[in-house]
């Protein structure tokens, strides 16, 4: 009965779903992760963005996935070099698209310069979404004072709606664990958080039970209590 389907997509990529809907029909298109196969229709089983990787059909949970927004600032690791262009991960379903005008300020002769003297496949970057089109192509920018490229450190994940509690009210949260760890924090909006020197395992523990407990109230002062007690504790060691 299957192969007697049409074989199509019936929904655009990176379109939002809902459980039950039908995103593609026919026997070359499979079910993939968020997804269920049934009478020759790939349904979705959850709230979630559509994927199609060849004839595989996924849909990504929206909890937890950042969704890009104009001004925010994000970190993200570089994936391809393009010649005038480079497209960034930036934790989303989204790529990120950060063209030469946008990523330096300088005049470019590319005929005499490789643009991976300024960014490189790996290289993690510090960026601001400069603009999101209705077909979700994000754009990025570095003209702003505070993106640059991040150098050495670690990143860790966390849910990007729990990221205003890991910055604080007026940045309160994250400058105490700056000031009592030494670390250098950057926090992006998309749920990636640069650390750099300082008790750096300490931060990011910090950082995740704050993620774990973020609906506790007395938060700031229970974070506060925890860093004293093992700052104390490595003092008498």
């Amino acid at each position: 009965m299957e192969d007697k389907i049409e074989s199509k997509p019936l929904v655009e990529e990176k379109k939002v779903v809902v459980p039950g809907e039908v995103l593609a029909t026919g026997i070359e298109f499979l079910p993939g992760k968020g997804a269920h196969k049934e009478n020759g229709e790939v349904r979705s089983k959850i709230l979630g963005l559509v994927k199609f990787k060849n004839h595989l059909v996924s849909v990504i949970p929206l909890a937890g996935v950042y969704i890009p927004v104009p001004n925010d600032r994000i970190i993200g690791e570089v994936k391809d070099v393009q010649i005038t262009s480079w497209f960034v991960d930036i934790n989303s379903p989204y790529m990120g698209f950060l063209s030469l005008s946008e990523g330096v300020e300088e005049f470019v002769d590319l005929s005499k310069k490789d643009i991976t003297e300024y960014f490189d496949v790996g290289d993690v970057i510090y960026a601001k979404i400069q603009k999101v089109t209705k077909k979700k192509d994000v754009q990025l920018t570095m003209k702003d004072s505070m993106c640059r490229k991040l150098h050495d450190g670690n990143i860790i994940r966390i849910n990007p709606a729990k990221v205003p509690r890991v910055i604080g009210k007026s940045g309160s949260m994250i400058e105490m664990i700056k000031n009592k760890t030494g670390s250098h924090i950057i926090v992006g909006q998309n749920g990636l958080v640069w650390l750099n020197g300082g008790k750096e395992s300490l931060a990011t523990k910090a950082i995740l039970t704050i993620e774990n407990e973020s609906h506790k109230e007395g938060l700031t002062d229970r974070i506060a209590e925890m860093l004293d007690k093992e700052l104390k504790g490595d003092n008498n060691e």
